[in-house]
């Protein structure tokens, strides 16, 4: 009976131990815009040392992105961010993201 307990209690780990491995390996593959925006601003950052990179992260990583100007512009850029948005989801991500001017 013992064996059979620790059977089914390795087996539930082992099950719940791959679905978050497949879960965080998801969440994973697509970076997200603050590691994008992270990423830039370091590449930006270059030979900065102290605290004169740190000023420099700082106001990298603050700053907001600039409107697009045009409505084109803004569709390019609602898609961009739509992608895995399926449906209404992705219609009201649409209609908010498109009706946002700035």
């Amino acid at each position: 009976m013992k064996t059979l307990i620790s059977s089914v209690a390795l087996a539930a780990f082992a099950f719940v131990g791959s679905a978050h491995a497949v879960a965080a390996g998801e969440a994973a593959s697509a970076p997200t815009k603050q590691q994008t925006k992270m990423s830039s601003c370091n590449k930006d950052a270059g030979e900065k040392k102290g605290d004169e990179r740190k000023a420099f992260m700082k106001e990298c990583l603050s700053a907001k992105p600039a409107a697009p100007a045009t409505q084109q512009e803004r569709m390019k850029m609602c898609n961009t961010d739509a992608k895995g948005k399926k449906g209404d989801e992705r219609k009201a991500f649409m209609k908010e993201c498109l009706s946002n001017k700035g």
